[in-house]
């Protein structure tokens, strides 16, 4: 199987370009990612199946090596929102977890639209949670 690094990806979009070790780039779809992961960060290495697609190469089947070496936790802690700053965001994603909520409520799955912008924000406080 080939293996290369993630050039970029694009959540929003649901798709980006993975750089192989011996080849040209190769597109890559949300729908190649392994189960459970929904975003690729630029670096990380992989190994990947490839098919012949309408324009070019296709990564199929992703399978992570191995990420790319974090920021340390130090500088990460410096650069943390201050209490103050969170309180607006958490009230932010609460009132959009209500909005998603409600749909829920009514039987149905939420809007694609108004659900990306929920799972950004949601990903974001994850990350801001972590340090």
């Amino acid at each position: 199987m080939p293996t290369g690094k993630v050039k970029w990806y694009d959540t929003e979009k649901g798709f980006g370009f993975l750089s192989q070790t011996d080849g040209p780039d190769v597109y890559v779809r949300s729908d190649a990612l392994p189960e459970g992961v929904a975003t690729l960060k630029a670096g990380t290495k992989v190994e990947f199946g490839i098919a012949q697609g309408r324009r070019g190469d296709q990564a199929l089947q992703v399978k992570l090596i191995d990420a790319p070496a974090s920021v340390s936790r130090n500088q990460q802690q410096a650069k943390r929102k201050t209490p103050e700053e969170m309180v607006p965001i958490v009230e932010d994603l609460i009132r959009l977890l209500d909005g998603v909520g409600e749909a829920y409520r009514h039987g149905r799955h939420p809007d694609r639209r108004a659900a990306q912008p929920v799972a950004k924000v949601l990903r974001a406080l994850a990350d801001e949670l972590e340090l």
